[in-house]
């Protein structure tokens, strides 16, 4: 049986310099199908109602969600999906929050589009206070 032929040199210091890039590609596009991403499917307790300041918002990386809270006291949350290819959103500076997919940038308070790519809102999502807990729900 003839032996196999030896990778020259070349080929394996390409394919260890591009191994990385593509792992690179594969993360920064992860979609909908990745379970860190998946949208809000029923109630989810937050936390206390006292964790969201006036003027203020405050990310929650496990059930996908960011809640603000405006000058009057009013609640409001939002799904922290990026609505352009599904990416979770890990970063919240001030009420802004910034996705580190495609670099898509949204308003806490409000849901918009700061920054493209994206062009659609944040999915509002509907949130009350249970015995001072903060409870987010799909809406209906």
């Amino acid at each position: 049986m003839p032996a196999r032929p030896a990778a020259s040199r070349r080929t394996v210091l390409r394919g260890v310099a591009l191994a990385p890039v593509a792992g690179l590609g594969l993360a920064a596009c992860t979609g909908p199908e990745d379970n860190t991403s998946a949208p809000l499917t029923e109630p989810v307790e937050l936390g206390p109602e006292s964790e969201v300041a006036e003027d203020g918002a405050k990310l929650y990386r496990a059930p996908n969600v960011v809640v603000s809270r405006s000058e009057d006291g009013a609640l409001k949350a939002y799904s922290s999906l990026c609505t352009h290819a599904g990416c979770p959103i890990n970063k919240l500076e001030g009420t802004k929050l910034i996705c580190p997919c495609h670099g898509s940038e949204f308003d806490a308070t409000t849901g918009k589009v700061l920054r493209e790519p994206a062009v659609a809102p944040l999915k509002p999502l509907a949130v009350e206070v249970k015995n001072g807990t903060m409870v987010a729900r799909p809406r209906t």
